[in-house]
């Protein structure tokens, strides 16, 4: 195969655009690049500013260029019996084929190929498919990103890779891979074929490591085999007092990392958290950016836990801490402790891929939406080949791709456990198994919830918890503790038994027996056909439930409090509202009707399984089980709901506006999780140590033992708090600066003259900084206020604004353009102001508008507040403050992440030095240098800091 490599820049979309430039690369038979052709061809008029902006290209650099017309004489000739590609090919293909009418060609008749499919197949773990991203990522030169040759270049490069990776992988993989597209006419499936027939001449086949099993390569093998991290007997750490072995492991680190300094804080929390886990004690420590916390807990978690023989359990808040710590601490304490030992990561259930259900998907081709299911099952059957985890987070699952990962998760209701065929091969039993054997095990609040509420069968025994990020501890604990329902989980488990009688597992399970012609199945069959009207009334029934509850949220402007459109309605046991009895009985309805078709399909199951030889039906009908379990937790659930009657529990619906009763969602969660929190953990659990860098409100921890349940612990001595200090230079590293005349505002929305005041000001200072600026709100409407008068504002200084929600696009996307493009300004609401990190000078200011206090009238604030009340507590100065101070000092901290950030921070919200609580945020930071100024001296004073170069 010959291929041509084309790429245009243009003018604009498909509809309207013109070409401005073209590249073409040709890769012959034999992989070589013979050729790049490259030309600019002028348009019919001017280059519009953006395209300038993206691309580099001028109406200088093509006033003299060729016309269309001689530019495809050149080209064409270059077009004769070639593979067409591109990345994104459908873009340049209709260029190319608009561009040959115009000019009196015949069409291009060839074959075409996306480099995107390629990349998604051949490498599916990669973060980004954009050409730039993964150019670096593979170390290609990229010289130009945006002009036509320079890519079409650089996708020639990306394709020769993609085939590098399709000749190494084993027969059997290409082999999986043609069947899949087998049956589509379509170019990719042409393609497979005919690298399946120049493979199978080879006599020799790559097959590494790789183990071969029911016609699937994998990356590893059974986890029985698995040995534990040292032999019986030797207890490497039984004669090595915790000092010697940290001077052992600082002394590794050195060698390893040239650059690796001691720094007094981490000093401080190797012996704070050895102490705590050795006495036996509790622990809250607040370690700031910087600290290097998690080597901080790690250290002493693997002494003690290799010391004593008893597990460490860690919890993060975030998938993404759990997987940095697998990617980055982990392996570096592997090389730097001087001892074998195993630290296991081990999640929720789902994230971990179920081999059976996916062997039954892609046999079967049972694809919701075709086009798209044959490529992530492509991408998958890939990454089984280099995966040794099975776990979701590796694979960049783009479009539909997460719809697709839910029908072949492993959950507990469909597992087959001993008697799967996959079952020595299966992830979540491996994970299981390595954190069952590991010393320490990182898992996440929300595991380590839903273990409490299995009765503790999902996690490994443990006696010592360390929890990073505790100050999400309680927020967390309430969601598990409560109850959390979508609209979209009712329907769509409700389709996947049943969506027509075509679709669904239990019409899959039905064809299956009609095929087996026996009496009994045929029997089976009648009770399956006379469940589908009962699903059918079910499912009007949650419908109309839905609407009526949907109606009860009044659509108020102000009720956006959270992000776009997002409706918030709490629902009071006490004064129920109009016409509750009515939906009471419409619940009463679903319930009877879901607990006849669960108790006849129940009944059905298990005739079914006790019946031998129903082999093929065998993994369907655990499927089926598995749904009909997810019936019953729903029924138990909506009942709940329904029931309203704990005057412990706040009750309350949200759902978006834009897509009302289908986007319906019940909550119902205690008010006060205190006291389960000090049952379930800190009365049980020999040690808790709990870390984050914002546990502190004004020096003090009090908010936080209120909170957590750990008063009885304080009165008893059981407890110790330790505030470390901070590794920063804070007073030369970060200016804050409060403009003390800026006029104020009430409510979510600011008047004419804010926002004036804020877009003007903000503009200013952008300018000052040249961008790298993020500023936070606390409300989603004001940053649409704000958005497109500063975009203008910006405009001419060549300074782009993105937008949280107005751009489209998910946070970590709008945070990668921000990083990219240093020029910018970002605009960001609640989830932007933590776990967000920008180092060095991608972010140089940070601007805070409002103070973070969380809207008053959220249903759970709003029930805090009136027990505080009933207390005779100031709900103000005991929930409201303190809440906002941590938020407060988490937005602060995404400013200074390394020792060599420099940055300033503008406070626009004149309370914290008006207000008699405004001083419980500001001495709450780490000692920045701060200052109040007329508002037209800020900007100044901000250029003359920055010019200090860090020298104060």
């Amino acid at each position: 195969m010959k291929f041509a490599v084309l790429d245009f820049e243009t003018t604009g979309t498909q509809s309207v655009g013109e070409i401005i430039q073209v590249g073409l690369a040709i890769i012959e038979e034999d992989r070589s690049i013979s050729r790049v052709y490259g030309s600019y061809v002028k348009p019919g008029g001017p280059i519009p500013p953006f395209i300038t902006g993206l691309t580099g290209i001028k109406d200088s650099d093509v006033q003299d260029a060729p016309e269309l017309e001689e530019m495809m004489m050149e080209l064409v000739p270059l077009l004769d019996d070639v593979v067409l590609v591109g990345h994104n090919v459908a873009f340049d293909f209709h260029f190319l084929q608009s561009a040959l009418d115009r000019c009196g060609y015949l069409p291009f008749q060839g074959r075409i190929l996306d480099t995107i499919d390629f990349v998604k197949i051949c490498f599916p773990s990669l973060t980004s498919y954009q050409l730039g991203t993964i150019s670096s990522h593979f170390g290609l030169l990229h010289e130009r990103p945006h002009q036509a040759d320079s890519d079409a270049l650089a996708t020639a490069h990306v394709l020769l890779k993609c085939l590098d990776e399709l000749y190494s992988l084993p027969l059997l993989t290409v082999q999986r891979l043609t069947e899949l597209f087998s049956g589509e006419d379509s170019d990719l499936s042409w393609f497979f074929e005919g690298l399946l027939s120049e493979r199978e001449l080879e006599t020799f086949q790559p097959e590494g490591d790789l183990k071969f099993y029911r016609q699937l390569a994998l990356a590893v093998g059974d986890w029985t085999e698995l040995a534990p991290p040292r032999e019986d007997g030797d207890n490497p750490v039984e004669h090595m007092s915790f000092e010697a072995y940290l001077n052992e492991i600082t002394e590794r680190l050195r060698s390893i990392l040239p650059q690796y300094e001691s720094r007094q804080a981490q000093e401080i929390m190797f012996g704070e958290v050895i102490k705590a886990l050795e006495e036996e004690r509790h622990l809250l420590i607040e370690a700031g950016t910087g600290t290097g916390k998690s080597l901080g807990y790690l250290l002493p978690a693997i002494y003690q836990s290799v010391r004593t023989g008893q597990k460490v359990m860690v919890s993060t808040h975030t998938i993404n801490l759990q997987d940095q710590l697998r990617e980055r601490d982990v392996p570096l304490l592997t090389a730097a402790v001087p001892f074998p030992f195993k630290a296991a990561v081990f999640k929720g259930r789902g994230h971990y891929l179920c081999l059976r259900k996916f062997e039954h998907k892609i046999n079967k081709k049972d694809y919701a939406s075709p086009r798209e299911d044959t490529l992530t099952s492509a991408q998958m059957i890939v990454w089984l080949t280099q995966t040794e985890s099975g776990d979701d987070e590796e694979l960049n699952l783009s479009g539909r791709g997460g719809d697709f990962w839910e029908t072949v998760a492993s959950d507990t209701d469909s597992c087959l456990g001993r008697s799967c065929p996959w079952f020595r091969k299966c992830y979540y039993h491996r994970a299981k198994h390595e954190a069952g054997n590991a010393d320490v095990v990182i898992t996440n609040h929300s595991k380590l919830f839903a273990d409490m509420k299995a009765g503790h069968q999902l996690l490994p025994a443990y006696e010592y918890l360390v929890i990073d990020e505790a100050h999400q501890l309680e927020e967390v604990a309430g969601k598990h503790l409560g109850m959390h329902m979508k609209h979209f989980t009712v329907s769509h488990t409700l389709n996947r038994l049943y969506k027509d009688s075509r679709t669904g597992q239990l019409p899959a399970l039905r064809q299956i027996l009609q095929s087996s012609g026996s009496e009994q199945a045929t029997e089976w069959s009648g009770i399956i056909d006379r469940l589908y009207p009962d699903l059918l009334t079910v499912k009007e029934a949650w419908d109309l439930l839905s609407d009526r509850l949907y109606a009860l949220i009044p659509e108020r402007s102000d009720s956006a409090a959270g992000e776009a459109g997002q409706l918030v309605h709490r629902l009071l046991p006490a004064k129920k509202p109009k016409g509750w009895e009515e939906l009471v009985s419409l619940e009463s309805t679903l319930n009877l009707s879901l607990s006849d078709i669960i108790r006849k399909g129940d009944k059905m199951l298990s005739e079914m399984r006790d019946q031998e030889g129903q082999s093929s039906a065998d993994s369907l009908v655990t499927d089926v089980g598995g749904l009909f379990k997810d019936l019953a937790d729903i029924r138990e659930q909506v009942r709940f709901f329904m029931g309203m009657n704990d005057e412990n529990v706040v009750y309350w619906l949200e759902a978006n506006g834009n897509y009302r009763s289908k986007s319906l969602q019940l909550y119902a969660v205690p008010v006060d999780v205190s006291a389960q929190l000090k049952e379930l953990f800190f009365d049980k659990k020999k040690s808790a140590v709990l870390t984050s860098a914002t546990l502190s409100v004004d020096k003090s921890f009090q908010y936080m033992i209120d909170n957590l349940g750990l008063n009885e612990a304080q009165e008893e001595g059981k407890l110790s708090t330790v505030l470390l200090p901070s590794p920063f230079r804070y007073r030369d590293q970060a200016l804050l600066v409060i403009p003390r005349d800026f006029p104020s505002v009430k409510g979510t929305v600011g008047d004419a003259r804010f926002v004036d005041t804020l877009v003007h000001s903000l503009a200013e200072a952008a300018v000052t900084t040249r961008g790298r600026m993020l500023v936070l709100f606390t409300s989603y409407k004001m940053l649409r206020q704000v958005y497109d008068p500063l975009k203008e504002a910006l405009a001419s200084e060549d300074i782009a604004v993105l937008g949280q929600g107005v751009e489209g696009g998910s946070r970590s996307k709008l945070l990668r353009r921000f990083q990219e493009n240093s020029s910018s300004v970002l605009l960001g609401t609640s989830s932007f102001w933590e776990g967000v990190d920008i180092p060095g000078d991608a972010l140089t200011c940070l601007a805070i508008v409002r103070l973070p206090f969380q809207p008053p009238n959220h249903p759970l604030a709003e029930a805090k507040a009136e027990l505080l009340q009933a207390q005779k507590k100031n709900p103000f100065m005991k929930l409201s403050v303190p809440q906002a101070v941590i938020r407060f000092k988490q937005g602060f901290g995404r400013l200074v992440r390394t020792a060599q950030d420099r940055g300033i921070v503008i406070v626009y919200d004149t309370r914290v030095i008006e207000s008699y609580y405004g001083k419980y945020f500001l001495y709450s930071l780490p000692g920045p240098k701060m200052e109040h100024m007329a508002t037209e001296q800020m900007v100044p004073r901000i250029a003359e800091w920055l010019k200090q170069d860090g020298v104060s």
